[in-house]
This record gives C-alpha cells, structure tokens and sequence, in this order.
C-alpha cells in the first residue's frame, strides 16, 4: 500500500470497528445462504418430480384411468372400454397434458420358468408408448426379427410374489438382481398357431401395475396370434400437471372413472410440500434483502464517521470519484468472501442432499444445475451495484 492510501485508510477507516464488520460480513454471509438453500431445496424439489430421474414413489404425474366394473356392465367388455370420443373429452380436461392408451393382449400366453423348479403359469401383457414409461433399460425395444422379448415388470407384482404367493407355496422369495438373470420361455398363441420366445425381465416400474413388454411387440403379437379385431383400450395412461385438481377428480368421479386414489392422495401431500416450498423462498427472500440493508449500512455508517475526514480530503484535492474508488475496493473484498463462503457451504449442502437420496434410492445431482449459478451470478451484480449506490449516496 502506498503513502497515499495509508493516509486515507487511516483517515476513512479510523472508525471502523472489526466486531461490527465481522458482524456485517456475517450478516451477508448467512442471508446469502439461506437464499441459496432455499433455491437448491426448490430446485431438488423439481428434479424430484419433474427430473430425468424423476421418481413416482414422491406423487407421480402420471396416472392410469379405467372404467369401474358395475353390475351392469360386467361380462361386457365394450362397456368397460374407451370410446374415441371419451378419450377425446379426456384429453381436453383441464390439466390434461398428454395421454396414452395401454394396449393389453389379445391371445393366450403362458410364461415358463427355465428351472428345475418346473414353474409356469397364464399371464397378462400390455405395452404402453415410450414417453409414458419412468424407466428404459438398454435393452428395451424389439424387432420383427428378435426372438428375444424384453420384459419390465411392475415392483407391486414382485411383492405380491415375494410376500404371497412364494411364501404360500414353498417358492423361493426373489430379488431383483436374481429375477432379471432367470430366463423365461413365452408361449403365445393357441395350439393351432403357437410361437415361443426367449423372455427376460429387464426393468421395473413404479409408474404402471402390469406386465410390459415394447409396443412394436404387443402390435406384432395382437395381428399374428390375436384376433383382428382392434377394440378400443380398457386403461388409459395420463400425465397431468397436477393429478390432485379439484376439476379433475370431480370429472373423474362423475364420470365413474377409477384410478390409484393412493396417487391423488401423495400427490395432494406434494402440492402441500409446494406450497411450503415456496413460502421458504420468500422468506428467505426477505432474509437476503435484510441482510444486504445490513451491510449497505454499515458501509454508509462507516462512511459517515469519517464525514468531516472527507470534506478535508475533498479541500486539499482528492475527487470524490477517487474516494469512490478507495471506499468501494475496502468493501468489495468483504462482499465477496461472504458470497464465496456462501457458495462453498451450498455446494456442501447439495453433495449431502445427493448422497441422502441416494441412500433411499432417488436420484439427485451431486453438482447443482445452471440454475443455481445463474441466481449467483445475478445476486453477485446486484450486490455490487448496491455497494456501488451505497457508497455513491454517501460520498457524494
């Protein structure tokens, strides 16, 4: 430092009390934080729910709707299904994004387990399109020429074997691991005209209680064993933007739809969640402008003490704009440790939100998005222009 500064150092700063600046920069430090917490935890929230990896298990927004089976309508089968125009009224409900039908088989197949266990039993398959499923292994797809039939395999099917029907029969319970390196022999069709594939599971679903296989598949096996016959889907996929809306439920109910109330009632829970989310941005919100009013005060006050400094400085030919300059290279420094500390303590904060997840096997990213950046970046600017202002406002 030269001569020069050290004159205005002692002169400007004389009154500057290192408690109340830790204080100020301690201030600026955790409301920054907690405003950046409270982004991360909003920003998680969504990956959560709206992510690549989103997982059905926090309230999916996708939902399976079919008919209820009635006294009257049971033994009908036309009855229980979809007409074009149904799906039509469906697909402009309110909240309605996107919608697909479940196309289920429509001949006989037997499944055969390739062990000395000798196990076989009648099974049902449906497909759905791509863009309804929450998982898709490598391996999923099929062509006309493959022998091979990839399997995904709801986990709700999977309990069902382990707790029930294992236990009851003497079968041993499986894991996942285990069930997908057993292969199975499909049997399609009637006698008269009967194919049989190799099968492997591949996968399993959250999203859908059935049994899966590729769309090109189900299309190739209901025209070559099946009747020709194309009737209208008995179930019907839907992905809303907020599965929980009045208006939605109520179109349900009157029309005598049924669905996975247990889904309606998590996804009520998540618009709950939502809304605590956002009331913790805006206080932190509030947290962040207090803390900022903190430190642009306690640069106005330090300037103040040191008025009668300034006015002599500005006697013997000091410009205001350098004093400008002198005063805003002292606070720039303690402004910026305080948002580094703050963005190093969020980048801990989300490495152990991600490894918590990935203890109960949901998926989160270690590193947080650009999002995340780009409201430091943001913060940092306006920061800079309140030192800028403060300092400004009070030299002159």
């Amino acid at each position: 430092m030269d001569q020069r500064k050290k004159i205005l150092a002692t002169l400007l700063l004389k009154n500057n009390s290192y408690a109340r600046l830790f204080l100020a920069w301690l201030s600026l430090c955790v409301g920054t934080t907690l405003f950046l917490i409270a982004i991360l935890v909003w920003w998680n929230f969504q990956e959560l729910l709206y992510g690549k990896s989103a997982h059905d298990s926090l309230g999916s927004s996708f939902i399976t709707v079919s008919k209820k089976v009635t006294g009257e309508n049971m033994g009908n089968p036309t009855l229980t299904s979809f007409k074009p125009s149904e799906i039509g009224e469906l697909r402009r409900a309110t909240g309605v994004e996107s919608i697909g039908a479940l196309t289920a088989n429509r001949f006989p197949a037997v499944i055969k387990l390739n062990t000395s266990l000798g196990f076989a039993t009648d099974i049902f398959l449906e497909s759905v399109p791509d863009q309804f499923m929450d998982t898709l292994p490598e391996e999923w797809g099929w062509g006309a020429d493959s022998r091979e039939v990839p399997i995904i395999l709801s986990n709700d099917f999977l309990n069902l074997y382990n707790y029930g029907f294992a236990l009851s029969q003497g079968l041993p319970q499986l894991s996942q691991t285990t069930i997908q390196a057993i292969a199975f022999d499909l049997v399609l069709g009637t006698p008269e005209n009967q194919q049989v594939y190799s099968a492997h599971i591949v996968g399993f679903t959250d999203r859908i209680s059935s049994v899966l296989v590729p769309q090109s598949f189900m299309d190739y096996a209901n025209t070559v064993f099946g009747s020709h016959a194309n009737p209208n889907p008995s179930r019907l996929i839907l992905k809303l933007k907020d599965p929980s809306n009045p208006t939605f439920i109520k179109l349900l109910k009157d029309k005598n739809y049924t669905t996975n109330t247990e889904s309606l009632r998590w996804n009520k829970l998540r618009s709950v969640v939502e809304v605590i989310v956002g009331a913790t941005g805006i206080l932190a919100l509030l947290i962040m402008g207090i803390s900022t009013l903190v430190f642009t005060l306690f640069i106005e006050l330090t300037i103040a003490q040191s008025k009668q400094s300034l006015e002599l400085l500005s006697l013997i030919g000091y410009a205001p704009s350098y004093l400008r300059q002198f005063m805003f290279r002292r606070f720039f420094p303690i402004m910026l440790t305080a948002i580094l500390t703050a963005v190093l303590l969020v980048l801990l904060a989300q490495f152990l939100i991600a490894f918590w997840a990935k203890s109960h096997q949901l998926v989160l990213p270690f590193i947080p998005s650009w999002h995340i950046w780009l409201v430091i970046a943001v913060g940092t600017i306006l920061l800079f222009i309140q030192i800028k202002r403060a300092i400004k406002k009070a030299i002159g």
